[in-house]
């Protein structure tokens, strides 16, 4: 037998893809080990927390109720998380994703997963999920906090009354659809500075500057649609009256709140996996 008639033989593996659970578990590992991070989800807490207890220290002074009142009650305990938990949020959806890019560990992640899809898609799933249970332990515990200075006014309202449980799940999965408001816009402007000043300009400046316009119809339904009024629908107890949007008379449901807050998600997040799919790395 020459060296021509032996042929070597190599065996050559079929390509394995990624499972999206190791790419989802790689997301988590790459959160949570950033300080930063873990900073930003305390910072949620620690301003939810400390808003309500200011609200509840303060209440007797600014007004109260005659009578035990729900809405009341949930606007105390849950405005601080949505008003300054959603910001933050938004900030660390952008981060998650913009912070590769800024420290060219984006290219690393693309070797590892050349179908860019599951790399966002498991961003935003991992940055929904801390926000949202950071948030629920939040509104949790300025409920649980504030509880005793209600309950000394004789304004108290329990945990499981009609609607409580609904408004704090709403404004936690508000702040986790921030988050994922962030992923997108990161993704799609990449740049850090430019992405951060984008988010906050759509969730929180956007509102500021509609208010100030002179309050035509038109002005009134675009301020309704915006994702800060959906995230205020989204922490109020749920009506049965009302309807589902009237924007007639600037009435949007919790129901309408969760559904325009999704689709502003849904929408940034869509443009951002076009432009991850599409532009270089």
């Amino acid at each position: 037998m020459t060296a021509i008639d032996h042929k070597r033989a190599t065996f050559i593996p079929a390509r394995v893809g990624v499972r999206f659970s190791r790419v989802l578990r790689a997301e988590c590992i790459k959160l949570v080990s950033l300080r930063s991070n873990l900073a930003m989800l305390a910072a949620i807490a620690v301003l939810g927390v400390g808003v309500s207890l200011a609200l509840a220290v303060t209440m007797a002074d600014a007004g109260v109720p005659d009578q035990p009142s729900t809405a009341f009650m949930l606007d105390q305990v849950t405005v601080g998380t949505v008003l300054f938990g959603h910001v933050i949020a938004v900030v660390l959806g952008v981060l998650t994703i913009s912070g590769e890019y800024a420290s060219g560990a984006i290219q690393s992640t693309m070797i590892a997963v050349p179908a860019r899809t599951p790399v966002l898609l498991a961003k935003a799933c991992v940055v929904f999920t801390v926000a949202t249970g950071a948030g629920m332990l939040t509104t949790v515990a300025s409920w649980a906090s504030s509880y005793p200075l209600f309950d000394a006014l004789g304004l108290a309202v329990a945990l499981t009354a009609p609607g409580v449980l609904p408004a704090l799940i709403g404004a936690s999965v508000y702040l986790g659809l921030s988050a994922i408001l962030g992923v997108g816009i990161g993704a799609l402007l990449r740049a850090v500075a430019p992405s951060i000043a984008g988010a906050i300009s759509l969730t929180l400046l956007v509102p500021i500057v509609l208010s100030a316009l002179p309050m035509s119809q038109t002005v009134r339904n675009v301020q309704l649609l915006t994702m800060s009024k959906a995230g205020d629908a989204m922490s109020n107890a749920p009506e049965s009256a009302g309807g589902f949007v009237n924007l007639v008379d600037g009435y949007i449901s919790w129901g309408a709140g969760w559904t325009i807050a999704v689709a502003w998600a849904s929408a940034f997040l869509l443009l951002g996996l076009l432009r991850l799919r599409r532009g270089d790395v």
